[in-house]
């Protein structure tokens, strides 16, 4: 089994962290992939480098072990992130759109009602960027955070992206790329310390429903050591109506896709994490009262615990 780990030099903050890492020791050339691939093999990784659009190269798992006849454990994607603050940030986050209608547009990829399986990585290497970014002096500049659960590509195995941000400025800053690149060497293939692998072994895994797009009350739990972190599903990944004849206290008067939503990236979580229970943490602040009844009576109707804080810890 190996890991992708995939940049495109059609983004400065992807190709300038896989540069960086593949400054580090140990990298051979690998074969060549259809399509216009280059890839660079160390021990089980596998770091690729196209020049499309990262959000639109669906299934390149498949395409790997097509290629190359060796089957794939994780995917890794290297990507700039964007936002309207415009401040610097290093983030990681699972993917998918699993609130979009058949008949909706695809904004960022993906595939409608879709999530991919979450990385096991995210809660660690969250934590792990952390000390990396307080180490090189990057804290209190950069932020360092989780984002909810979006867009593209369409993946198979166990999926996360690391992301520099927000504007140009930062996305080709060469500290903030040797900062993603030492997380891939610590992460990945320092010896005898690689971070994040799953072992299986009953613990929790946190699935956070509701709040903003970079989960602000599901991070104070997630940062903490020994948290697990699956999908983040935001306010918008949670579209909610009340059915005309309904009085919105009932799951089954609440249209829209937020059931689908909650359903399709509790079942890709419990997937990603063999052997662990996945509890439901809700940012209860976030909705109304009538939202929050629904979505505590749809967790109860599929026996999923609902957790405080402290029930991750």
């Amino acid at each position: 089994m190996v890991v992708l780990v995939v940049a495109t030099a059609s983004d400065p903050a992807s190709i300038g962290p896989a540069a960086a890492f593949l400054a580090m020791p140990g990298w051979s050339p690998g074969p060549p992939i259809p399509g216009g691939m280059d890839s660079f093999i160390n021990g089980d990784v596998r770091l690729l480098k196209h020049e499309r659009s990262i959000i639109a190269e669906d299934d390149l798992d498949l395409r790997w072990q097509a290629a190359t006849g060796e089957d794939v454990s994780e995917v890794i994607f290297l990507s700039k992130h964007t936002a309207a603050s415009n401040r610097p940030a290093l983030t990681v986050h699972p993917i998918g759109v699993p609130h979009l209608r058949e008949d909706e547009t695809l904004p960022q990829g993906g595939r409608p009602g879709w999530v991919a399986l979450p990385n096991p990585r995210i809660g660690p290497w969250l934590r792990l960027m952390q000390k990396i970014a307080v180490d090189q002096g990057l804290v209190p500049e950069f932020e360092i955070t989780l984002e909810a659960t979006h867009h593209g590509p369409v993946t198979n195995t166990p999926t996360m992206f690391v992301e520099i941000g927000s504007t140009e400025e930062y996305w080709g800053r060469q500290d903030a790329a040797q900062a993603i690149a030492l997380l891939l060497w610590k992460g990945l293939l320092e010896e005898g310390k690689t971070v994040g692998t799953w072992q299986g072994n009953g613990e929790k895994v946190l699935l956070g429903i509701g709040g903003g797009h970079y989960a602000p009350r599901h991070m104070d739990i997630v940062i903490k050591d020994g948290v697990w972190v699956g999908h983040l599903l935001s306010g918008y990944s949670l579209p909610m109506e009340v059915l005309p004849e309904g009085t919105g206290k009932s799951f089954s008067e609440v249209g829209g896709m937020w059931k689908h939503s909650i359903k399709v990236s509790y079942d890709a979580t419990k997937a990603a994490f063999p052997g662990g229970e996945v509890i439901a943490h809700l940012d209860q602040k976030s909705f109304k009262g009538w939202q929050k009844t629904a979505i505590m009576s749809y967790l109860q109707k599929l026996n999923i615990r609902i957790g405080k804080p402290n029930d991750f810890i």
